[in-house]
């Protein structure tokens, strides 16, 4: 009989050859960045009007204009409980507010699972706070579990891109190798209980299993990585901002690391989450917290604060397309075979809805350039989009969730 974990070391092995054969290849492998704005975008000023291409948010993008395209008239059937939506921005499960809730896997740990194993890391989750919010992390495993985001800096550079010494490599190995006996036991102990438990409890004990068993590939995966070297990169060590208020430079020094993660293909996803609850960011001409300003009941003054923030974040995004246009590969830059969803779980934050998503779907290799407008009353699902993305990178898919069927007017360039 195979133990377990000889199993999963053979599986670790066979997963890391189609890395060799993409090297051998040369080609520029497609990765996927989710960027998700928790607290939304004013839709007078995103959404383009009748017949129109631009907006003025998107007019900040204009020199990328050829490489995006936004959407209107898409959310998730069922999604609703305003800011408890934002955990169910990439899994699209229905009613995150109620008692009995369950969530499902998110899109990006969807394409992890058939993509992540050629890299040190499957995924990477990062957000610009302390995780205190539903929506500071969107990725979701398959189990429904929220995995924690990176909020630091420095610790995501060191993961990155710093190598432990010879007695940090040894200690980390010693966790792992304990880690991995104290799963052994649990697994031995939660197999009795299965046998005695019934209705929702063997439901709950199933997903615990399903949390067990991910946790075990993770601890595997690490192992064979540690001893491999990191990537040397001309970027010194950052500092991490203190001051929570700071929003906009601690987005911009995340879409630093996250460019440098892809371009040395140190991960192929991302999620990050740019929340500016309880904050009030370092913006000329703001002076109140943002949450507040986005239940602005129509008051001039605190529209005209709230769209100073919404409109530096949507430059600084403009700064990470620049940046991944700037990084050439064979046939493209970065940003050509990087698909960049960037978008919120509100559609309108005055109002609480969570209809008719402002979004913005850039690079990946789709023809752009267009506005593709849907019906904003009787919303188009957004797995639509999903399913769209996912064929893009490849992976054969037809549906997403409880959703069949792909975005129509959205198409890739090679098709």
């Amino acid at each position: 009989m195979i133990h377990r974990r000889n199993f999963l070391r053979a599986a670790g092995v066979c997963v890391a050859l189609p890395a060799l054969v993409q090297a051998a290849e040369k080609r520029p492998p497609k990765r996927l960045l989710v960027i998700h704005v928790p607290l939304g975008m004013m839709p007078q000023y995103f959404f383009p009007k009748n017949g129109e291409t631009s907006s003025p948010y998107l007019e900040l993008l204009a020199s990328h204009r050829s490489s995006f395209t936004t959407f209107s008239g898409l959310s998730h059937p069922g999604v609703d409980g305003n800011h408890h939506a934002g955990q169910c921005f990439l899994t699209g499960a229905p009613h995150p507010g109620q008692p009995t809730f369950r969530n499902t896997i998110s899109l990006d740990q969807l394409v992890a699972e058939k993509i992540g194993g050629h890299t040190r890391f499957p995924s990477l989750a990062v957000s610009v706070r302390q995780g205190e919010h539903y929506a500071d992390s969107i990725a979701v495993s398959r189990s429904g579990v929220t995995i924690p985001a990176e909020t630091s800096a420095e610790r995501l550079y060191r993961r990155l891109f710093v190598a432990g010494t010879k007695d940090e490599k040894a200690a980390t190995m010693r966790r792992i190798a304990a880690g991995g006996s104290v799963l052994d036991l649990i697994c031995e102990k939660a197999k009795r209980l299965e046998k005695s438990t019934v209705g929702e409890d063997r439901a709950r004990l199933e997903q615990y299993m399903q949390s067990l068993r991910e946790m075990e590939v993770k601890l595997q995966r690490t192992m064979e990585w540690e001893n491999l070297p990191k990537p040397n990169v001309d970027y010194s060590q950052p500092k991490d901002i203190a001051d929570a208020n700071q929003v906009i430079a601690k987005s911009k020094l995340m879409f630093d690391l996250i460019c440098l993660a892809l371009q040395t293909d140190s991960t192929r996803v991302v999620t990050l989450s740019l929340s500016t609850f309880s904050v009030v960011p370092h913006i000329p001409g703001v002076k109140n917290e943002t949450h507040g300003l986005t239940h602005h009941g129509n008051e001039p003054e605190k529209i005209s604060e709230l769209r100073k923030i919404e409109e530096a974040q949507i430059t600084a995004f403009g700064e990470l397309l620049t940046s991944l246009q700037n990084v050439q590969e064979t046939n493209g830059a970065l940003l050509d075979h990087t698909q960049i969803l960037y978008g919120s779980c509100l559609g309108n934050a005055n109002s609480h809805s969570n209809r008719n998503l402002p979004l913005i779907l850039a690079g990946g290799g789709f023809r752009h350039g267009s506005h593709l407008g849907f019906d904003e009353s009787n919303n188009t699902p957004l797995a639509k989009l999903f399913v769209s993305m996912l064929q893009n990178l490849n992976i054969e898919s037809d549906s997403f969730g409880d959703t069949r069927g792909s975005l129509n007017g959205l198409e890739s360039k090679a098709s």
